[in-house]
């Protein structure tokens, strides 16, 4: 109510600004032109009214009022060129059609005039605000600045921070642009200074601070040379926001974005079928289990854009469910989907079967799960219940409801796991694809690694020592892991499901494995922080870790991708009876229950 408020009070300012600005151009033109011409004070009188009355008209027409004036550049004057010309064209006309006597020459100065003088109070304003927002007190020491990129994303960049608060605290010397074409010319008023390579002499040329990245189609390849060639500079390096972000309201233009270090471990996003996607997904009803957790919430992102009929949000937390509905409501108020919050523990089958009966989901996503591998370590029952039991609850509540496709979101842990999670992971998958059967609900299962970002993963850990001066904690020096972005394993298991015939477990590509102790030295330097301000300790591998992960073993291996990074395991393992009838036998102990589940998963793979 405020914004609106305040935009209203804007848009009322403006119009009484420039209707003024021409009452003084009609009057400024009588004077000018009375020593030549006789023109009636009656008539300057109606050229006031039309004038003001018209460029209203057409200024509301040209959205002349609803722009942004402090970014008044040439299409808002072309804006303001259109609403005058033809306010006065109409004028003309009507004069002329009438019996009054009229002045054209007064029209005409009038309309000079007043272009001269609304675009002048544009431009004013413009620079009054940059000028205004270059004397702010700096919240720092005032940082020199290189752009990289001398293209449509480094000019609207630079015009954003020249018309935001930020213009005090940061200096931009010129641009960087690897285009031979581009060098040594001016962009903005700023020279393009050299290319990529010419960094280290530019940066101790122009006492470089801060290095921004304005160049949005940069592939992550890209971003991770240039990151090594800027680290040894010791300079900070960030970038502009993508327009992603800015069009969901996430970020200002003007807010620059750090480099993070999932933008340096994230690999190039694969091209998805959004045809197939979409013809799966559009106008039905989707149930995504685990909705609140890091992959399961956005499963819930990538899927609403899709249009489906009804998006069913299932979690245990309410906090959670409650947040990703609030969320989902907020940015897609447009959309068409009915989204219903569904506070249901998987392990509670009479519940399952009750809402997979009413709601008749035709994909269920089921993201639900216990995945830290310490803590079920220390709790094998209630990884039993959760990922075993709550999973086969799920799957043949589906199965009895006939949803067309099931789709489990598994781990590289439950592969030769060593730990009761992975183990747990294991068994699961074998309950979902030994209920696969032809002409029933399509069962499948996902494979990936650690995901970037996610909660409990390394790296919020890792930033939280960082925040509170270290050291950063690492189980072993040796340890890899597989790493991909949020939104990449979640477009990617959506794609599998797209992808499914029933009975497969998927293996998504993971590139090359990540050394943590790597990891966590970029993420020293990306803080600002070197090896000796925030000390990396060895610690010791904690009960269930694995020192190197992987997603397959070597005779599971299929070098036939079915899509771009995604493959097909040749898995095989127990019938789903040989499954429950273990299940249901294990040892009430939990030292033993925990030994009996991961001899058993391992032993599935033999």
């Amino acid at each position: 109510m405020i914004e609106d408020n305040t935009k209203n009070g804007e848009i009322a300012t403006l119009i009484l600004v420039d209707s003024i600005l021409l009452v003084f151009a009609n009057i400024a033109s009588y004077y000018f032109m009375k020593p030549f011409v006789l023109i009636p004070m009656d008539f300057m009188q109606i050229s006031i009214v039309l004038s003001i009355v018209l460029y209203w008209l057409f200024g509301w027409i040209f959205r002349v009022f609803s722009r942004i004036n402090r970014y008044t550049n040439l299409r808002e004057m072309i804006a303001i060129f259109l609403a005058l010309t033809l306010s006065s064209i109409t004028t003309i006309l009507l004069l002329f059609f009438s019996k009054e006597n009229y002045s054209m020459r007064l029209v005409i100065s009038t309309y000079f005039l007043s272009m001269f003088f609304i675009i002048a109070s544009r431009l004013v304003w413009r620079l009054y605000i940059e000028k205004k927002n270059s004397r702010c007190i700096p919240s720092e020491e005032v940082k020199n600045t290189l752009i990289l990129g001398a293209g449509e994303g480094g000019r609207i960049l630079y015009n954003s921070l020249l018309g935001s608060k930020t213009a005090g605290d940061i200096n931009v010397v010129g641009f960087i642009d690897d285009d031979p074409n581009k060098r040594h010319t001016y962009l903005s008023g700023k020279k393009v200074l050299g290319s990529i390579k010419d960094l280290p002499e530019l940066v101790d040329k122009y006492e470089i601070a801060m290095i921004t990245i304005a160049i949005p189609s940069l592939s992550r390849k890209k971003l991770r040379e240039i990151f090594e060639l800027i680290e040894p500079l010791h300079v900070k390096v960030n970038s502009m926001p993508s327009m992603e972000e800015v069009a969901s309201g996430k970020i200002n233009l003007s807010r620059l974005k750090e480099i993070d270090v999932v933008d340096l471990l994230g690999r190039d996003e694969v091209q998805l079928d959004i045809d197939a996607i979409k013809d799966q997904i559009t106008g039905k009803t989707i149930l995504v289990t685990g909705a609140g957790g890091s992959i399961g919430s956005e499963i819930c992102r990538q899927v609403i854009r899709f249009n489906p009929r009804r998006l069913l949000l299932l979690g245990h937390g309410e906090n959670s469910i409650y947040l990703i509905d609030r969320e989902l409501r907020n940015n897609y108020q447009e959309n068409i989907t009915e989204i219903v919050p569904i506070i249901a523990d998987i392990q509670d089958r009479k519940k399952i079967f009750a809402i997979m009966e009413h709601y008749q989901p035709e994909i269920v996503y089921h993201a639900a799960a216990h995945k830290h591998v310490p803590l079920m370590e220390y709790n094998p029952r209630e990884a039993v219940k959760n990922n075993v039991y709550g999973t086969k609850n799920v799957a043949e509540a589906a199965k009895a409801a006939k949803v067309k496709n099931f789709v489990m979101v598994s781990t590289d842990k439950a592969n030769n796991p060593p730990n009761v999670m992975g183990a747990t992971k294991r068994i699961a998958e074998m309950i979902v694809t030994g209920l696969n059967e032809a002409g029933c609900t399509k069962f499948s299962a996902v494979r990936f690694g650690n995901v970037l970002g996610s909660r409990g993963s390394v790296i919020p850990v890792f930033r939280e020592q960082i925040a509170n001066g270290g050291p950063i904690t690492i189980t072993d020096f040796r340890m890899t892991r597989y790493f991909m972005t949020i939104p990449e394993a979640s477009r990617l298991v959506i794609q599998s499901g797209a992808l499914a015939k029933g009975g497969e477990i998927f293996i998504l590509d993971m590139s090359e494995p990540v050394k943590i102790i790597d990891l966590a030295k970029n993420m020293i330097r990306l803080s600002g922080y070197s090896e000796d301000e925030i000390e990396i300790i060895e610690t010791g591998i904690r009960p269930g870790e694995k020192l190197y992960e992987e997603l397959l073993l070597d005779k599971e291996r299929n070098d036939e991708a079915v899509f771009e990074k995604i493959f097909v395991g040749n898995i095989t393992g127990y019938s789903i009876a040989e499954v429950m009838e273990f299940v249901e036998q294990l040892s009430d102990d939990d030292k033993q229950l925990a030994k009996d589940v991961v001899a058993f998963a391992n032993a599935s793979n033999k």
